[in-house]
């Protein structure tokens, strides 16, 4: 079985004014063309109360680093008491959009050995603890920081789209 290893994990909060679709389209985005990882969701629950929804969404990204290393992702978002509303912009347009309250949960996680080469028998595994310890060091350390960086790039670069979208 692969080795794997958390190296980032995130949440955050936003309550206010937001457009759902725009933010959800950005997150995709982002995560595909910065990261280059393949995004999926795994997970869509909507749920109606009244004039509000809540919803619950996961993702699993992954990418392959290289024949031994494979960098995944998960997302998850919880967005409570959506509504829509009807806000007038700078330019005294009126704009469509959502209130709510918006809490992402983010990680960041590196597989090691993710095709399980190294699993066949107690010998291989020995080997591959070595290997890791005294040869590959460096360039673990490299992933684990892109990795970080990945993910800690994806949650501010978040926030940030919260903030500006909740200024109009």
């Amino acid at each position: 079985m692969p080795e794997q290893e958390t190296i980032f994990s995130e949440k955050f909060k936003f309550d206010g004014i937001f457009s759902f679709k725009d933010f959800y389209k950005f997150c995709y985005d982002w995560l595909t063309q910065e990261t280059g990882l393949t995004v999926q969701e795994a997970k869509y629950v909507e749920k109606a109360k009244g004039e509000t929804k809540d919803l619950e969404i996961e993702w699993k990204g992954w990418v392959k680093l290289t024949d031994y290393f494979k960098f995944d992702s998960k997302v998850e978002f919880k967005i409570l008491f959506m509504k829509e509303i009807e806000i007038t912009d700078v330019n005294g347009k009126k704009i469509k959009t959502n209130q709510g309250s918006v809490e992402v949960k983010c990680k960041g996680i590196l597989v090691r050995d993710w095709q399980g080469k190294f699993e066949n028998n107690a010998f291989q595994k020995f080997l591959r603890a070595l290997y890791e310890k005294w040869m590959i060091r460096p360039r673990i350390d490299q992933l684990e920081d892109k990795i970080f960086g990945d993910m800690g790039d994806f949650v501010e670069q978040s926030k940030a789209f919260l903030a500006l979208e909740g200024r109009q």
